[in-house]
């Protein structure tokens, strides 16, 4: 193919349909035509990037190789296809009016008056075509909903697009709602043709109609939504609600929508092969085993925030055959006066994770949850932050450092174990000044970090965004993405190691810490990079999966012993009556 295609998604009526779970099943059936794609997302926010917001507010923060801090939808586009994308991949209005702002105070538009038409509009094609250099097909998702003012430059702009690349290169797409209302026994179509009138307004004319719905739409609606929209009526797409989203790319394929994409845009393309997804589908609904892992943080009433946390889970769960149910606990409900009654939700569970996270709030009572885990020898896993306070509590509980504490939440602590790295002291800003993105790491023999990346070497990097290198010295090289600011205090590294504590993984110049464990407990890892960012339904990360197999085998042990326990009771029952009626 000479030219790229482009393929623009923008949604309507409401917030939240799953733009981002759409675009990226599009890429997944698009890859599997054997079609070079790419991916990326506008975001109308002022905000640079995501960096600086509050998750309860944005939801997660997804980082990638190249240390961007971007939109979350970009961890679906990982998940589903086999891109590893950069900073390329996110456009948010900040940027664009940041680069515009520059340009003229450089004098680059020679004295013309900046305006929104032609200097953002050109902008954002510009960034748009950066991003999509060599590739076959760019999904380009729109943020927001149609009809916010926000949104308006990103739209005048692809609008342009056809203009510019020829009307067999572009294909816009909506996704819109269908509600059922369940007193008038109707579907009504009525919010999807609103939502495509004021699209068409600013002169976007949709080809495809994705419809979320809670169920499959008849023949009759779509013909409906085709005259009442302007589109042929099998371009009336059904994106009905899913038990998985991993179902969705399999949904979209039967409603035959990556059929339509080809050829609206004249590509020539092969059959899908889809078997890996189908695979995915139905393990999902045969998972045998069930264990519950508590994910105790600072952001669990709102399950964005940790996203792709809540998806390496599932994958865990996938590679072991086992449902996982993900229990949220707000870390600051142990830290309430009746803590130790409420620590008693943690009983039920099978693993225990704590998350990355910033600031002081809920510490303590992460630090309770690391200690039940670590004194009852239930499975632990520390991300970030949830490594960074597994140092902490040891510090404090068996190294009998009582003051220890994070640089972060205690600067005049005697003993910091985590501190600050020495270049960060001194931020001016706060976005972007992090560790960012892809380091290496060393893992050394004999611990139990290595038997885990070298047990999923094979599998884990058959994937080219995941590598696993086994060193000349029989050590293993990983890279994973970061996010954070502070470090473990080498300082305190002889002490710690002397105790039996590990340190697994370390960078190669030896200076920081990125992998530690615990020799005498079954499963207790924490690692100071996000693993999350890495994992896939199709490649699950070797941390969660094995973390998942621990804890089902904590889980077979405690029904094993359960069920002793009450075949013992039983015969002390029944020998209670024998003797009885001997008696």
């Amino acid at each position: 193919m000479n030219k790229t295609k482009y393929i623009f998604i923008t949604g309507g009526v409401v917030s939240s349909l799953g733009k981002g779970i759409a675009a990226s099943s599009i890429g997944a059936l698009l890859e599997a035509r054997g079609l070079n794609i790419t991916m990326q997302k506008l975001d109308p926010y002022i905000n640079v990037d995501p960096g600086t917001m509050n998750p309860f507010q944005h939801g997660e923060v997804f980082v990638t190789d190249d240390g961007a801090e971007t939109d979350l939808d970009l961890g679906h586009y990982e998940r589903f296809t086999s891109l590893s994308l950069t900073k390329k991949n996110n456009l948010t209005s900040g940027q664009v009016y940041d680069a515009v702002i520059n340009n003229e105070r450089k004098g680059t538009y020679l004295g013309k008056t900046v305006q929104v038409i032609p200097h953002i509009t050109d902008e954002i094609k510009k960034r748009i075509i950066e991003a999509s250099d060599g590739k076959d097909v760019a999904i380009i998702e729109i943020g927001g909903t149609v009809g916010d003012i926000e949104s308006l430059p990103f739209l005048e702009a692809i609008r342009q697009f056809k203009l510019d690349k020829g009307k067999d290169n572009v294909l816009y797409i909506h996704l819109t709602l269908v509600p059922f209302i369940k007193t008038a026994d109707e579907l009504k179509t009525k919010p999807t043709q609103h939502s495509v009138k004021e699209l068409r307004a600013i002169g976007i004319e949709p080809s495809i109609i994705i419809c979320r719905a809670d169920r499959v739409l008849p023949q009759d609606i779509r013909e409906k939504i085709a005259l009442f929209c302007n589109v042929e009526a099998d371009a009336v797409i059904t994106a009905k609600d899913e038990e998985s989203i991993y179902d969705v790319p399999l949904s979209l394929h039967k409603e035959k929508l990556d059929s339509k994409i080809i050829e609206y845009l004249n590509i020539w393309a092969k059959s899908p092969d889809l078997n890996e997804w189908t695979n995915i589908s139905e393990t999902l609904k045969t998972l045998k085993n069930l264990v519950t892992i508590a994910v105790v943080g600072k952001y669990v009433n709102l399950k964005e925030s940790y996203k792709s946390l809540n998806e390496s889970l599932i994958h865990g769960g996938l590679a072991n055959n086992v449902s996982v149910n993900i229990k949220y606990i707000n870390s600051e409900d142990f830290e309430a006066d009746d803590w130790k009654e409420r620590l008693k939700e943690l009983e039920g569970c099978s693993g225990i994770l704590v998350p990355g996270g910033f600031g002081s709030r809920g510490i303590n009572g992460m630090l309770k949850a690391i200690n039940y885990a670590r004194s009852s020898n239930i499975p632990y896993f520390g991300i970030c932050l949830g490594m960074q306070l597994m140092t902490v509590e040891y510090a404090r509980n068996v190294l009998g450092l009582k003051e220890a504490n994070s640089y972060e939440f205690d600067e005049i602590t005697p003993d910091p174990v985590i501190s600050i790295m020495d270049d960060q002291k001194d931020i001016g800003n706060m976005g972007g000044t992090m560790r960012l993105g892809a380091y290496p790491c060393v893992i050394s023999k004999n611990t139990l970090a290595y038997q885990i990346y070298y047990k999923n070497n094979k599998k884990y990097s058959a994937d080219n965004k995941n590598s696993v290198k086994l060193n000349h010295d029989g050590n293993i090289s990983i890279s994973e993405r970061h996010r954070h600011r502070f470090e473990f205090n080498n300082k305190y590294r002889e002490k710690f190691k002397a105790s039996g504590f590990v340190f697994s993984g370390v960078s190669p110049d030896d200076k920081l810490i990125e992998i530690c464990e615990l020799k005498d407990h079954p499963w207790y890892i924490g690692c100071q990079f996000h693993p999350e960012f890495k994992s896939s339904p199709l490649y699950p990360h070797p941390l969660f999966k094995e973390f998942i197999a621990a804890a089902l085998r904590y889980s077979n042990a405690l029904i094993g012993v359960q069920t002793k326990v009450k075949t013992k009771n039983k015969n002390k029952v029944k020998d209670k009556k024998r003797k009885t009626a001997a008696a």
